[in-house]
């Protein structure tokens, strides 16, 4: 593994011209060994980058002056910027990389509004999904060549990096003219049409505007006033804020109310306030391509997480996808990786599949994955529900080989941590008991089909009191005191200390992981076969196939909290066993069958190591 030391790194390589020859020496030979993996042969490491390490404490209250309210910065508040930036990403590159993680998704950089809510409810936009200029990196998180110095880093490793990119919205700037302090009930297409002024009887408005569904040039140069539900206004302070410009303008929005994520106001509302951008609109299709083409080509970046997904226009993305990935080969980067967030809580991975057959995403974040594990590692069901949930592979477009890049994950920053779930599931539960679930889950995740994601701070035992806000704490010190009182798991730290432990038993673990996934191809892109699953707590097992050699693996797993006995079916030619991790039969006990004995919340990882002839 190629490595660029941290004084290195300190010298500044975008401005360093020696360091920065160097440096492209360097990433043409790290580029042979990671330009050309697969995304289901990656490890993802998601991140917030306010939260995992302050490199910069000049840049604490970004591009503003004066209070909390106006820089945002707050480190006491887990709803305000607490200091982490690109600087101190990079920094902890070692950290990252002795993890095992060769790609890392981080949450969006871009220049948010620093400061938005109803009085006394104000928030920051620590996490990067309040964009006003989408063309550069938050003041609080640094420069755009201290985002390229840290791309480059993480290129120097092998390491890919993913950007986390928003076209479904943009920061709450437009207010309405029929103001209420209490938010914008929705207004229909039916109610509210394009047509008119108001209600359907009131003053027409647009004349020859044919509706949304013509997405051509001609029509849309016909929707001339956007006040056709509300009318909306731009704060005179912010009348110019976003960038590009284009996006002051309230014609390209929808500008019809707050969704109440159902029904068609899940596409045409105002997400929690804000400003709903009109992605049927042929100029903010256009400016959205232009806008996160250029990142590509200008930054060399490996990927792009897709917010919001679901709550676009099927249309959008059929022509966004495409020009991205054609972006991203005219820079010689032949596997960008796009995967979109497709919120959902159950195991049928049904629903999400769609967004890769119509929309056409190459992949989607794998939430029936992290509810299937849920349900099995922490709420005590049956083992069956992985097989129900792995049947389904056959609906994504392309099958289970496309399956395989899914994005999989046990917790994130919207839904909480799995070790906070573990603790809604089973309030009574120990610490003890709460590590050795946690290791089962990440076991599984890093030994079952798809691209394995960890959320930062759990690989430190963290536990969270809930989601969004709750789930975010510092990996530096925190002086956060709804942080301060959480009890860790696996280790006696707490958020007040730098928790960036290599020697915790889940960072150990993860990093054995790691090492043993991206040592076996079959692990990584190889077929996967259930061979055991029960009706209840206990063993589930599946067979992974090298996609060169054919060679069978082994992965086997008990959800229960008693040591557990099954036979497990598997090849027929299989005779002996190598031990890859937990404890692997010496030999079958009749071909085509293993006796496996696993103890409570245990694991076996073997490779088939005779065949008979």
């Amino acid at each position: 593994m190629i490595r660029l030391t941290l004084p290195l790194l300190a010298l500044g390589l975008a401005s360093c011209a020696s360091a920065q020859t160097s440096l492209e020496s360097t990433l043409v030979a790290a580029e042979q060994s990671f330009r050309d993996r697969l995304p289901s042969e990656e490890i993802v490491y998601f991140v917030l980058p306010d939260r995992f390490e302050n490199g910069d404490t000049s840049n604490d209250l970004g591009d503003f002056t004066g209070g909390r309210l106006e820089t945002g910065f707050d480190p006491s508040h887990k709803g305000f910027f607490h200091g982490g930036d690109l600087k101190g990403l990079t920094q902890r590159i070692d950290y990252l990389e002795n993890l095992g993680v060769t790609a890392i998704w981080f949450a969006p950089i871009f220049q948010n509004k620093p400061v938005q809510g109803p009085e006394g409810d104000e928030s920051a936009g620590y996490h990067g999904y309040w964009v006003t200029d989408f063309t550069r990196p938050d003041g609080h998180f640094g420069t755009r060549e201290e985002f390229k110095t840290f791309v480059n880093a993480a290129h120097a490793r092998g390491m890919k990096v993913y950007m986390d990119i928003i076209t479904n919205h943009t920061a709450d700037v437009i207010r309405y003219a029929e103001g209420d302090e209490t938010g914008y009930a929705y207004r229909s297409l039916g109610d509210y049409p394009y047509s008119t002024r108001g209600p359907v009887t009131a003053e027409a408005i647009n004349p020859g505007f044919m509706g949304h569904e013509d997405r051509s040039d001609a029509n849309f140069a016909k929707l001339r006033n956007p006040d056709y539900a509300y009318s909306p206004v731009v704060p005179e302070a912010e009348r110019d804020v976003k960038v590009p410009a284009w996006l002051n303008d309230p014609i390209y929005y929808h500008n019809r109310g707050d969704t109440t994520f159902t029904g068609e106001s899940s596409r045409f509302g105002d997400f929690v306030g804000l400003d709903d951008l009109f992605t049927e609109h042929p100029r903010v299709l256009e400016g959205m391509v232009d806008i996160y083409a250029d990142w590509i080509r200008s930054t060399g970046i490996d990927g792009f997480r897709i917010d919001t997904a679901r709550h676009v226009n099927p249309e959008f993305w059929q022509t966004f996808v495409p020009a991205m990935l054609e972006a991203a080969r005219e820079s010689g980067i032949p596997n960008f990786h796009i995967f979109g967030e497709v919120y959902r809580d159950d195991h049928d991975n049904g629903y999400i599949a769609q967004y890769t057959r119509r929309d056409g995403f190459p992949a989607v974040l794998d939430f029936a994955f992290q509810q299937g594990i849920r349900e099995v590692v922490s709420q005590n069901k049956g083992t069956y529900i992985l097989n129900e949930l792995f049947d389904g592979d056959v609906l994504y477009e392309g099958g289970e080989e496309a399956a395989l890049a899914m994005p999989t994950f046990l917790g994130n920053h919207d839904m909480g941590r799995f070790t906070t779930m573990l603790r809604w599931d089973n309030p009574d539960i120990s610490n003890e008991e709460m590590l050795a679930r946690t290791k089962l889950a990440h076991a599984m995740l890093l030994t079952l089909r798809g691209s394995p994601v960890i959320y930062y701070g759990a690989e430190q035992g963290f536990v969270g009191d809930g989601n969004d806000q709750a789930a975010r704490e510092d990996m530096f010190p925190s002086r956060t005191d709804s942080y301060n009182d959480n009890v860790l798991i696996g280790t006696d730290a707490t958020t007040t200390d730098s928790n960036f432990d290599e020697n915790h038993p889940l960072f150990r673990l993860i990093a054995e992981f790691s090492q043993m996934r991206r040592a076996h191809p079959a692990l990584l892109r190889g077929k996967q076969v259930i061979r055991h699953y029960g009706q209840e707590p206990g063993i589930f097992a599946v067979s992974r196939f090298d996609p060169d050699e054919g060679q069978e693996y082994l992965a086997v797993f008990n959800t229960s909290g008693e040591a557990q006995q099954a036979n497990v079916t598997l090849g027929y030619d299989a005779r002996s066993f190598e031990q890859l991790a937990g404890a692997c039969p010496a030999g079958v006990i009749a071909p085509g069958s293993a006796a496996f004995s696993l103890p409570a919340f245990g694991w076996a990882v073997c490779r088939v190591a005779e065949t008979a002839e």
